[in-house]
Formats: C-alpha cells, structure tokens, sequence
C-alpha cells in the first residue's frame, strides 16, 4: 500500500511514523511554507501539486493506494483540491484533524466570530493591545485599520510584507508553556488576545494564561468540513482504517 499524507501538522508527523511502522509505504507532501519545517520519516516532497488535476494526476502517476489530508484545520484551499481529486480518481480519502478547542474548560466566556474581520472589530470594541496569534497570512486583514496601534504578533515565518513600526514582531514556534505565555502577556500588557481555532496542544497554554490574566480571547472559527470526507482525530484511528479497507472512496467534489 502507499499512501499519500498531504501534511505539515504534528498529527500528520504522527501517521507517518505508525505508517511506516507498519511497513506501509508513505510519501508526506509539504505545502513548502515554513523554512525550516520538522520533517515526518519516510518519502517526503514540497511544494503544490497545480490545483485538484495536478493532485489527481501525482497520485495517478506515483502509484498511490490512499489519500490522508493531515493539514492544518484552515487550510481549505488543500482539503478542497483533496477531495476534487479523491472525487475523480476514486482513491480513498480520511481527514485527519485534531479536536478543536470547543471543549476547553474556558471556551464558553471566548467570543466566536467567522473570520478575520470580525475578529478585528470584536477586538476594536474591547479595546487596548490585541495579541494577534492567526497567523502571517491573515495580517492584511489587521495593518490598515491598526496602523497606529500597538499590535503584539506571534510568527514563525518573517511576515511577507512589512508590518507598521507601531507593532510587535515575536518569532517563535511552539510548543508553548503556560509560564512562557504568562511572561508574554504581562511583558506586553497584552489587552486582548486573538486567535484561531486550531485546536491541540502545542499553543493551547496561550488560553489558559489568558483566563489567568483576566484577557478577553475572541476565536475565529474553523470552516466547514469537505462533504463526504470521513473525519477522524487520531492518527492511530486512521491506520487502522486503511489496514482493514474501511476508508471511504473519494468523496463527491463540493458545489459552488
């Protein structure tokens, strides 16, 4: 069997390794983003694929037996182009997506919004410095409108384009503690604290330290899955789907 991981989560990192501790040939695609990515075990290849066709056709061309989308909860553009060309080939698709942050113990005094743009206005009516945690290619959304205000933001990526001098760079990749966090938020008499819900573990204790500092956290929230793509949290959960045959075939390709 050889599947095709599209990755660059830890999860993704994860399935690779089981995979190939069951002898199971895997090729772990990487979008390319991150310089100096943690690299899975087995096969590994950067870079796009040229849209739902050019996924179709690698997986035509490379033998592959089974798709797992293992990418980051928002990267849609992927998760679409995965199921378009599961959808016309007919191999296999899973996603695998780690639980989101609903179910933390503080997620009910969060304010939820749809995207971006909202959250820039949640925060511009509770005012004072907003942490801004959603990541480098969301930051258009902030630059004009925060221009002149001190934004605190966390990137593992220099931003693609210069940021108002107003602002605050801090380069890192997690995981991350909570007495890193607290350090963090009180070093930069953080206001409030945006962010996405990517869910997991490694960037979780930004939440706790802010329920411990009183901070208001407003969480875009996830899209919506592809229809017709099984979802499953575990990267065990996965193998032992694909070991006994009960991945779904592709799904339909979405509308619109």
């Amino acid at each position: 069997m050889h599947v095709l991981v599209l990755g660059g989560t830890a999860e993704a990192r994860e399935l690779a390794a089981l995979l190939e501790r069951e002898g199971v040939r895997v090729t772990s695609s990487l979008a390319g983003r991150v310089s100096r990515p943690r690299l899975p075990v087995g096969e590994v290849r950067v870079g796009g694929f040229g849209g739902a066709d050019g996924l179709a056709a690698w997986t035509r061309e490379h033998g592959v037996d089974a798709v797992v989308d293992a990418t980051h909860p928002f990267a849609t553009t992927m998760s679409r182009h995965a199921a378009e060309a599961c959808a016309t080939t007919g191999h296999p698709l899973l996603r695998l997506a780690r639980p989101g942050w609903a179910g933390h113990p503080e997620a009910a005094s969060w304010t939820w919004v749809d995207g971006y743009e909202a959250a820039r206005e949640t925060a511009d009516d509770l005012g004072g410095a907003p942490f801004v945690t959603t990541g480098r290619q969301t930051l258009h959304h902030y630059t004009r409108p925060w221009a002149q205000r001190p934004v605190l933001v966390r990137l593992v990526e220099p931003p693609a384009e210069p940021l108002p001098a107003a602002w605050t760079v801090l380069r890192s990749r997690g995981p991350f503690d909570l007495d890193a966090e607290l350090a963090t938020m009180r070093e930069h008499a953080v206001d409030v604290l945006l962010t996405k819900d990517s869910g997991g573990d490694f960037t979780a204790p930004k939440l706790t330290a802010a329920a411990t500092l009183g901070v208001p956290v407003v969480v875009v929230r996830r899209p919506a899955v592809q229809a017709g793509v099984p979802e499953v949290a575990r990267a065990a959960e996965v193998v032992a789907r694909l070991l006994s045959g009960a991945a779904s075939a592709g799904a339909p390709p979405p509308r619109g």
